[in-house]
């Protein structure tokens, strides 16, 4: 009998504490349920194309300008010179040159975007300070031209002010968001390597290839080259491959020719 009561004891306590366990079970559950959630939103919001923008465009504009401008100088040097020296030299000078100027133009340039857009901070950040009333309502007056209706709009003004005005102020207002917001020392170390490396090609082709066919050889890679390009980037930013395919090389070609033709022009022998 004993027994008997000492078991029934048993049974009892382990009913009162299954529905403990199975309470904690669901709240583990639900925490990973949220963690996975929280890191697929992440992961979705990461593979936006908007997030590559800024290096993006530095890289392109630097690597499409090493192939042209590399390629350009060479091709205007090899229609007047007889021998390979000088085209090598001119090359390799516009390279190093090049690759040195973009970087510090793309920092330079993205430092003043920089500069104004933290002044425009600062203004806003005095405004709120000396204008609440005025601020709130110019927001809510943003909201209501993206669609809301004015009592919506208030209420959303209000909130977001509450929450973090200048923040909403800077987004909403002057525009400035995480993904616009340039990086002077990436976008120059994007521009310059980016130009380095597209300089490069045009450089060993006049390093290597036959000085007879050098302006061909020098036209034709190089339009590989900027094809090759086109589709990187395309496939980098999400855009249609064709599109920039066909753009680089329509410019490119330009570029080439009106450069082949001021050496043909001038004929002057460098060699």
């Amino acid at each position: 009998m004993i027994l008997l009561a000492y078991f029934g004891i048993f049974v009892n306590s382990i009913n009162d504490i299954t529905p403990i366990v199975k309470l904690k079970a669901k709240l583990i559950n639900y925490h990973i349920l949220m963690a996975e959630s929280n890191n697929n939103l992440e992961e979705y919001l990461a593979s936006h194309y908007i997030h590559r923008s800024n290096w993006l465009r530095a890289a392109v504009l630097g690597a499409n300008d090493g192939i042209l401008s590399t390629a350009s100088i060479a091709i205007g040097v090899a229609a007047a010179s007889a021998t390979r020296d000088p085209i090598v030299l001119a090359t390799l000078a516009g390279l190093v040159a090049g690759a040195l100027s973009m970087a510090a133009g793309e920092y330079v340039s993205v430092s003043s975007q920089t500069d104004i857009e933290q002044a425009d901070i600062e203004r806003e950040r005095q405004e709120l300070l000396d204008m609440p009333d005025i601020e709130l309502q110019r927001l809510a007056d943003i909201y209501v031209e993206r669609g809301l209706k004015k009592d919506t709009a208030l209420i959303v003004a209000k909130e977001l002010t509450e929450h973090d005005a200048l923040g909403a102020h800077v987004r909403d207002e002057l525009g400035i968001t995480d993904a616009s917001q340039a990086n002077p020392v990436q976008a120059a170390l994007a521009s310059g390597l980016a130009f380095t490396i597209g300089g490069i090609l045009p450089f060993l082709v006049v390093v290597f290839l036959p000085l007879d066919t050098m302006e061909f050889s020098l036209y034709g890679s190089a339009l590989v080259f900027l094809i090759l390009l086109g589709a990187i980037s395309a496939k980098t930013g999400g855009s249609s491959m064709m599109k920039a395919i066909i753009r680089v090389t329509f410019w490119g070609t330009i570029a080439m020719g009106l450069t082949a033709l001021v050496g043909y022009f001038f004929g002057v022998n460098v060699g």
